[in-house]
């Protein structure tokens, strides 16, 4: 069938110059007939047909599939003929007696190219003319209308890539562009309808349902606003993102990414000096501790793009530790990873991991997070975040770790609950054992991470696909809120800035008011507050503050070389004393003495102050 196919083909090729010869001589000379009955005409005609199936025969032109012939193809088809018209033209030069004049079949040689090809253009546009046509006739219904936002090369190729793709089920109503320069312009046959202070009114007007911000380039700045003004629609919303490296059309449901909830958040560009971190971690052997956790699993992909000389991973969690080594493994082959599983509370077990890795820089991400959890646990929150930094510390003292740093929390200033005054006696450990160590112990403190295990933006959107309701434990409770790269990235930048003893704190932009968030996160579910999902005030949790502090009274702060990095000004601890003190927690902590951990804690912690919100 394929060859018959073919063969098909090169009868009507060949056809094709008979007709332009026939039309060539007609134009010429107006004894045509008589003339294209002489042996020359039939030879050139045969010679000319035969040169040019070959040449598209050797190039596999008759191949390919009309439909989804391309560009690329044509010109190939296109040189091939030219190559074998030049030919037949030079063989009349030697051959003349044989063939008709030299302009005659040169001439005609053209012409036959022209319609070789030309006709099958004109399928193809007639076919897709027709495709399109019956596309709209039968399924107009579920077009889904879409507005661009950008103008430029990207927008471009994104409505190229609508067009070409047969089964795409966008009606693109129009594009917003900033440049006035530009408005009522068209790209692709596409108008330019106004700019960024015309969404919400389009979006109503054209009964838009998709929104692509096809701009990935833009500012941080302009992306937050421009979102934020989609957000106030009840569309869908995807983004090109600023990785996508362009090379073709766009395909938007392949390319774009949906928008998440980082995107509706202030937030500045972090300047990391990347120098800096290289020198600190290239060539290193580097341990994590906690390193399948949301902070240490981050951590561990971005110090894996350092080229450390090892990366140990240690984690109690065995599926956690598995799913990073795995994923480690695919993005950085070459990387020497081991992943050893041990609980921080087993000093011993830690002493000998030790022994073996002989780690350079270690980062202490080990701990129990969950506030409400940790309440009714805090036995357990003594173990793992007290005993288990004090064990990291002293394994790490004795090992001769160059640097130490601590994965701390807003939680531990002016604690309101057992898990962040837990945080603040691991900052004291820090502080108090540094004076005594060769090792630089270093504390970095930041706020609640976006999408991190226990955060409130999973349990959000568990909570929207479930039908609702949302429930937040008060209408005015803020947090300050960072993107897990983000918190990594200063983390790690931090570790750079370490003389030792201090406490780094990350500015974490603006606080977020939780109703807000939610209500957020319910419209970039094309939801309405109130009419598709309730949101629903629970109370405040025992523990819970209504805002969250990066510093307490008695801690000043100096700027470092990053903006985003501050250094809280140390404390007097004396370890000696703080480990007595440990002791102690560890005796309620085994007895399950829940009332003596408080009481120690708040001992240890006089900004301690307890809030049962029952």
């Amino acid at each position: 069938m394929r060859n018959l196919r073919k063969l098909f083909l090169m009868f009507i090729d060949f056809c094709m110059v008979a007709i332009a010869y026939f039309l060539v001589v007609m134009l010429i000379r107006s004894d045509f007939m008589s003339f294209l009955k002489t042996p020359q005409a039939t030879y050139s005609v045969i010679v000319t047909g035969v040169a040019i199936i070959i040449a598209l025969n050797v190039i596999d032109f008759y191949s390919s599939l009309w439909v989804y012939t391309g560009t690329k193809e044509y010109f190939s088809g296109f040189l091939a003929s030219i190559g074998a018209v030049a030919i037949v033209g030079l063989t009349t030069g030697f051959f003349g007696n044989y063939f008709l004049p030299y302009k005659y079949v040169v001439t005609s040689g053209i012409v036959s190219i022209i319609m070789c090809l030309g006709y099958r253009v004109g399928i193809k546009v007639v076919y897709a003319f027709l495709e399109e046509y019956f596309a709209e006739t039968n399924v107009v219904n579920v077009k889904t209308n879409l507005l661009i936002i950008g103008a430029g090369d990207s927008a471009a190729l994104a409505i190229r890539g609508i067009r070409n793709d047969k089964y795409s089920n966008y009606n693109i109503v129009g594009l917003v562009d900033d440049n006035l320069r530009k408005n009522g312009s068209l790209v692709y046959g596409i108008k330019i309808i106004g700019t960024r202070d015309d969404i919400i009114d389009i979006c109503e007007e054209k009964n838009v349902k998709e929104i692509l911000l096809a701009i990935p380039s833009i500012s941080e700045k302009d992306k937050y606003e421009i979102l934020n003004i989609c957000a106030n629609t009840s569309c869908k919303i995807k983004i090109l993102p600023k990785t996508m490296g362009i090379s073709g059309d766009v395909k938007v449901n392949k390319d774009a990414r949906d928008i998440q909830i980082e995107d509706l958040l202030p937030r500045d560009v972090i300047e990391l000096d990347i120098d800096d971190i290289s020198e600190d971690l290239s060539d290193k052997v580097i341990l994590v501790t906690g390193g399948g956790g949301s902070i240490g699993s981050e951590l561990c992909r971005q110090i894996a793009a350092f080229k450390p000389k090892k990366l140990a991973i240690v984690d109690i969690y065995e599926n956690n530790a598995y799913d990073i080594q795995n994923e480690l493994k695919d993005i950085a082959p070459e990387l020497d990873i081991e992943v050893l599983i041990a609980s921080v509370r087993d000093k011993n077990r830690l002493d000998k991991i030790f022994e073996k890795i002989k780690p350079e820089v270690v980062f202490h991400a080990a701990a129990h997070k969950h506030v409400p959890l940790m309440e009714d646990s805090s036995c357990e929150a003594v173990k793992n975040n007290i005993v288990g930094t004090l064990n990291a510390c002293l394994v790490s003292d004795k090992h001769n770790v160059k640097k130490f740093i601590l994965i701390s929390t807003d939680k531990a200033v002016n604690p309101t609950n057992i898990m962040g005054a837990t945080k603040r006696v691991c900052e004291m450990i820090i502080q108090g054992i540094n004076k005594i160590s060769n090792t630089k112990f270093v504390a970095v403190r930041f706020g609640n991470v976006l999408g991190s295990n226990g955060s409130v933006v999973p349990l959000f959107k568990k909570q929207i696909t479930n039908g609702g309701p949302v429930t937040i434990t008060h209408k005015d409770i803020t947090r300050y809120f960072m993107t897990i790269p983000e918190a990594a990235q200063l983390v790690m930048e931090a570790g750079v800035f370490a003389n030792g003893g201090e406490i780094f704190v990350l500015d974490m932009g603006e606080p977020v008011k939780i109703y807000d968030l939610a209500e957020k996160m319910i419209k970039l579910s094309g939801l309405t507050v109130g009419r598709d999902i309730d949101i629903v005030v629970t109370g405040l949790r025992p523990g819970e503050k209504l805002y969250e502090e990066l510093l307490m009274d008695e801690e000043g702060l100096s700027s470092t070389k990053n903006k985003k990095i501050f250094v809280a000004k140390p404390n007097n601890i004396d370890f000696e004393k703080l480990k007595e003190d440990i002791d102690v927690l560890l005796k309620y902590a085994n007895e399950e003495d829940s009332q003596s951990i408080r009481y120690k804690l708040k001992c240890l912690v006089p900004s301690f102050k307890e809030e049962t919100n029952y």
